[in-house]
């Protein structure tokens, strides 16, 4: 089965990032965007593992969850990979929130590559995917846009209690991904 895990964001901000999305959508690039329902911060990709690693997966991030305390999180950026100026993967960023996501995503990191489950080559950067370019049509235009919604992005945004962390399956299907909800791990109770 095909898994990640992650944190999940709540109605409000998945409704608050759909706007953006439509905002964006004027630009008329050529972007897959991540349906509403499926916006969600990434904390570690896993790929295809079985039932004895899920099972593995399981009780490390149970731990490293009974471990960490509640803590808040904003919208705070709009951005994209490689860069604005040629946006492949746009993004929204946080600021609240952001160590204690880059504390859990290291931590899973360690415990999971003692599992063998590769670690990331590259540094884990705290961002929510909203969208991905398939071409460079109109890609200009996507960057024009980005760039003036960049300061505004936060505007109106409530801060989200995060009190979990959750292991997906992801099932592919052309119509997009579903995504299946295998394991919620609460953080300690404070």
């Amino acid at each position: 089965m095909r898994t990640f895990i992650a944190i999940e964001l709540s109605g409000e901000i998945k409704e608050y990032l759909s706007r953006l999305q439509e905002k964006l959508k004027t630009s008329q690039a050529d972007v897959k965007w991540v349906a509403p329902a499926n916006i969600h911060l990434t904390l570690k990709f896993l790929g295809e593992i079985d039932d004895k690693t899920k099972d593995n997966v399981t009780g490390i991030v149970e731990d490293i969850a009974k471990d960490k305390s509640p803590f808040y999180l904003n919208i705070a950026s709009l951005g994209a990979f490689p860069r604005i100026e040629s946006p492949r993967v746009i993004w929204v960023g946080i600021d609240k929130g952001d160590a204690q996501v880059k504390e859990i995503a290291k931590a899973l990191e360690e415990k999971l590559s003692k599992i063998g489950i590769p670690a990331e080559d590259k540094l884990f950067s705290s961002h929510i995917t909203i969208g991905r370019t398939k071409s460079s049509k109109n890609r200009n235009n996507l960057a024009k846009s980005m760039e003036s919604l960049k300061g505004k992005v936060a505007e109106g945004m409530t801060e989200l209690r995060i009190e979990k962390i959750t292991l997906f399956k992801s099932t592919l299907t052309p119509h997009g991904p579903i995504y299946e909800v295998l394991n919620e791990s609460y953080l300690k109770k404070t």
